[in-house]
């Protein structure tokens, strides 16, 4: 048995097809696929070519699109067909993105009427809605027939178990009525009516509805499918909780490098070159560097005063960190409150209300805890200072953390670019033009 430390490069290195090819009946697709990206791209074909049909196809299936356009730029021409027949529409379409137009003509060429038919239809529709994301094979029934006729149906369709778990439910326009679970399906007497099975809520999302916003009413509503309608209520696909889960994990992916002052890198970590990593970065801090400026410009306007009472310049740090990171915490509560769902834009005043409260009770707990040690090291009167920018700072950073993310999903911009750099900069200004302005009044400079 090939010892389990053993990994696919270490083999592919050695050369020996034996001890590769053991290796790969040993492990799962998921395993094998992991491994297999690991490797230069040009090293993947070998090992690849060793799997049986069936395992190489589950192999190709759990790749991602771009490993998966490498994997056939290596393969042979036959071979690349008969792997890019065999995906589903709707992963043949996310696949086609990543490939050259030239090569994408090929291969649909390849594909049999039916199939480049499905492609091409949801190619045909927006990229990230749910049209894109859904596949055109199912099975839809009437809620007029049997038990006994509807499963004679989809043993007919001779679709695979998965996509006939849920059962869309038409009318005679092939207008949605419902759907209905398979296992109630089965377990059903053959004479009843399909209409009594119907799922006691009827679910459905638009051809044209973001790819987000459908996956996550599946992740809410437990579905394991998701009908979808054309512009005049018709089914014309259904989305599939394997493409929901991919879906919200790009999402989440996106959400997490904006909130971090990095573009989306679109493709494997290590598949990224150094000079896209740099460059996803450089937009970041360029724009966040001018942003910055306003900041220096706020210190410049406040300059003699600063040279007046030194001691401000010493605060200068403190007060603006904890206006950043207070914003920063707000926004991004609000941020994932938003993607999952549990905020949208008619509850920004009862949101904003809790944000204010929040950002009142955080200014009275750190500019009471500050004031005692200020004053005993610069007096009472810059204890005051300090204390009240705090607490004011933290009202207004929590506000601005709380009210930019939903605003800009309102105007079409991704909330989370108004994420935690952002914010920080933006608190960072507008917290020192607080700070000078309650010190010349206090301290009367």
């Amino acid at each position: 048995m090939t010892p389990v430390t053993e990994t696919l490069d270490d083999l592919v290195a050695a050369g020996g097809l034996d001890r590769l090819r053991a290796w790969l009946e040993e492990q799962g697709a998921l395993d094998i696929a992991d491994e297999l990206v690991r490797l230069e791209a040009e090293q993947r074909a070998v090992p690849f070519r060793l799997l049986p049909k069936d395992r190489a196809l589950a192999v190709f299936e759990a790749l991602d699109p771009l490993h998966q356009r490498e994997l056939l730029d290596a393969l042979a021409h036959v071979d690349a067909d008969e792997l890019f027949a065999g995906l589903d529409a709707d992963d043949r379409a996310r696949l086609i993105d990543e490939m050259p137009a030239k090569v994408a003509r090929r291969l649909l060429d390849g594909l049999s009427e039916t199939a480049r038919t499905n492609t091409n239809r949801l190619l045909g529709y927006a990229d990230e809605s749910a049209g894109r994301m859904m596949s055109p094979r199912f099975v839809s029934l009437r809620a007029s027939m049997s038990a006994s006729d509807a499963l004679a149906k989809v043993r007919r369709a001779e679709l695979r178990p998965r996509e006939v778990l849920v059962l869309p439910v038409t009318d005679d326009q092939r207008r949605l009525v419902g759907a209905v679970d398979l296992p109630d399906l089965v377990t059903a007497a053959p004479a009843t009516s399909v209409s009594e099975l119907l799922q006691a809520e009827k679910y459905e999302v638009r051809v044209d509805e973001d790819q987000e916003v459908a996956a996550r009413l599946m992740q809410e509503a437990d579905l394991v499918a998701l009908p979808v309608v054309d512009t005049e209520d018709r089914l014309v696909g259904v989305l599939t909780v394997d493409d929901a889960m991919e879906i919200i994990e790009e999402e989440e992916t996106e959400d997490i490098s904006r909130a971090g002052g990095v573009e989306p890198l679109g493709m494997p970590y290590l598949e990224a070159s150094v000079l896209l990593l740099a460059r996803k970065r450089a937009v970041w801090l360029l724009l966040l560097g001018v942003a910055a400026v306003a900041t220096v410009t706020v210190i410049g306007g406040f300059e003699d005063r600063i040279e007046e009472v030194s001691t401000l310049a010493l605060f200068i740090p403190l007060l603006i960190d904890t206006g950043g990171n207070s914003g920063s915490q707000a926004a991004t509560v609000v941020i994932r409150a938003m993607a999952v769902g549990e905020l949208r834009f008619r509850d920004i005043p009862r949101m904003l209300r809790k944000e204010f409260t929040v950002g009142v009770l955080l200014g009275l707990m750190l500019s009471a805890l500050a004031f005692g040690p200020v004053t005993l090291f610069f007096g009472p009167a810059f204890a005051t200072v300090i204390s009240l920018t705090l607490f004011f700072i933290c009202i207004w950073a929590t506000f601005a953390g709380g009210f930019l993310p939903p605003l800009a999903k309102r105007i079409g911009v991704d909330p989370a670019v108004f994420s935690a750099p952002v914010i920080t900069t933006l608190v960072d200004a507008t917290g020192l033009l607080l700070y000078f302005g309650i010190a010349v009044t206090v301290l009367g400079i």
